[in-house]
């Protein structure tokens, strides 16, 4: 299955591919396209694609550049210039039609416009060449803002970046060798990380004429990934808005940054305009097959923005799957596996749902890797449950600067291509933490998100910045943190007791009979702004509770 066609070239779009921070719906749509067909497209689950039944818009104004005819000026619904790159198939002709695929690009970055490369990409990403071997044309663009298109970056607003996408669709439709299934609407399909991955999820909400969807490393809400528990992902925000500093930017972008540096936290007004770039309640109008793909170590969008989406689709009966991989907004310290697996379900996908072929597989409904680079699935997510794993402890956290202990990665763990991105601000164990023990006495797989309970009192001099408190989990075997990942929480230090229960974020760990994990409490983190510090924590109680499964098979 096309397996060992992506290369090893990890193009700039993708090592910095980040972002910042369905029906159809007439009222903000540029381009409305005639019915869908509404015999089954998947006579195996008996999905149907969705009826569209918007009328065919004219074509947009654009312009070529000379000589170079992938490279084409298309004007928006608001007069702004849309810079896109137009890669028909090698083999379309005005006879022979190919069904096309949108490729978005990561925040910050032009469209990709590689076409030699081939292999495994560290995202997954589908490359220009490896669609066009799969039977595709490819669209590739500079979104609003970036590379050579004008306009405000709006961080994918459904209102702007959402009806750019809408435009590229009409001037799809109108290119010799494209495959209609309509006059106006293209057979199509789109693939892309990050802020790549979000538009797909727009765009399916606003426009029928998507056929199938994979967003890789995508979210869900730019509250909870970027601002989880009212604390700003300083980390990550900081890295973000550098790569777009120079850029024409919406205000909030700027305001939030500013704010966020200064005291770990943003208005309530800026707050509001994140949590309008969706997705967010946009996933409930997506009505077509979606191929979710998140990273295990990615510490910008966690596993939690991909399982939100997830769900909501499941329980929409819209057919979804999702593949977790070691790799995503992150460095992966541990073993990954074979990284051709996310691209070869991409592949499997856009066939069945784009090219409506039944003929092959297009695998299990949730599959994931675990630190030893072995590859389990089941049939969907969440798998059957296991006995969860507990642990208790207690003990008084100073607030101050946490210090750490790095650890190195892994014999056998992949080239850390984000090393220089995400390097500096990957969670690590701590020296000076709260520590708790979580022994396993049977091979047990936890997967999932844990849950924390906390009873304490502490005090903290007053000030602007947060009362935070944060939690990882530790492989002491490696000196790890499991995914990278750490969890702010909020607390109250006024002198009284209190007590607060949060999940934390989802982890997968295969433990064996003896082994042992490590829950700490830290004053603070290079992935979050720093927190109130000078006073301390006394926890009376530490609650950890693991979730594990049984239904997971071993691939």
């Amino acid at each position: 299955m096309l397996r060992g066609i992506r290369s090893g070239f990890i193009p700039l779009a993708v090592v910095t591919g980040l972002v910042l921070v369905s029906s159809c719906s007439s009222s903000t749509a540029s381009a409305p396209a005639a019915s869908k067909p509404t015999a089954p497209v998947d006579s195996t689950s008996g999905y149907a694609a969705p009826k569209c039944t918007r009328p065919a818009a004219k074509v947009p104004e654009f312009k070529g550049h000379g000589k170079d005819t992938t490279q084409v000026d298309v004007t928006s619904f608001d007069g702004t210039i849309i810079r896109a790159h137009w890669f028909p198939n090698p083999q379309a002709t005005d006879t022979t039609k190919f069904p096309t695929v949108l490729k978005g690009p990561g925040w910050s970055q032009p469209g990709d416009v590689n076409i030699a490369s081939r292999g495994d990409g560290i995202f997954g990403d589908l490359n220009i060449a490896n669609l066009w071997d799969a039977g595709y044309n490819v669209l590739t663009w500079d979104p609003r803002g970036f590379g050579k298109s004008g306009g405000v970056v709006s961080t994918n607003d459904p209102k702007h970046e959402g009806r750019d996408t809408q435009v590229l669709v009409d001037w799809v439709a109108r290119q010799p060798g494209v495959e209609l299934d309509r006059p106006g609407d293209p057979r199509m399909g789109m693939v892309g990380g990050s802020y790549g991955g979000d538009i797909q999820f727009v765009l399916a909400a606003l426009d029928c004429r998507v056929d199938a969807v994979v967003p890789t490393i995508a979210w869900h809400s730019l509250g909870t990934s970027l601002y989880k528990a009212d604390t700003v992902k300083q980390g990550w925000a900081d890295q973000l808005y550098g790569f777009a500093a120079d850029r024409e930017l919406d205000p909030h972008i700027t305001s939030a940054h500013e704010s966020g540096d200064a005291t770990g936290t943003i208005s309530a007004a800026d707050r509001a305009w994140f949590l309008s770039r969706g997705p967010g309640k946009l996933i409930e109008k997506v009505h077509i097959p979606t191929l979710i793909v998140q990273g295990t170590v990615d510490t910008l969008f966690t596993l939690d923005e991909a399982v939100t989406n997830y769900g909501i689709l499941a329980r929409a009966g819209v057919p979804v799957s999702m593949i977790w991989f070691c790799g995503g907004h992150g460095v992966c310290l541990t073993k990954a596996g074979d990284p051709a697996v996310a691209g070869d379900a991409a592949v499997a996908w856009l066939a069945r749902y784009v090219q409506r072929d039944e003929s092959g597989p297009v695998g299990a409904g949730f599959s994931t890797v675990d630190q030893n680079g072995d590859r389990f699935e089941a049939e969907k997510f969440p798998a059957a449950s296991g006995s969860p794993v507990r642990a208790n402890g207690l003990g008084t956290l100073n607030l101050v600067e946490t210090t750490v202990e790095k650890a190195a990665p892994v014999d056998g763990a992949p080239s850390a291509v984000l090393g220089g991105v995400a390097g500096s601000i990957t969670p690590a164990r701590a020296t000076n933490g709260v520590d708790v023990d979580i022994p396993f006495t049977d091979s047990t797989m936890v997967l999932g998100a844990p849950s924390l309970s906390l009873t304490y009192s502490g005090t903290v001099a007053a000030g602007p910045r947060p009362e935070r408190v944060f939690a990882q989990i530790v492989d002491p075997a490696t000196g790890l943190v499991l995914g990278n990942q750490i969890t702010p929480i909020k607390v109250t230090l006024d002198g009284s007791t209190h007590t607060v229960t949060v999940p934390l974020e989802m982890v997968v760990f295969s433990a064996t009979p003896g082994a042992k994990l490590t829950l700490q409490l830290v004053a603070t983190t290079t992935a979050y702004a720093q927190p109130r510090l000078g006073g301390s924590v006394a926890f009376s109680k530490i609650s950890v509770v693991l979730p594990t499964v049984t239904g997971m098979q071993a691939r």
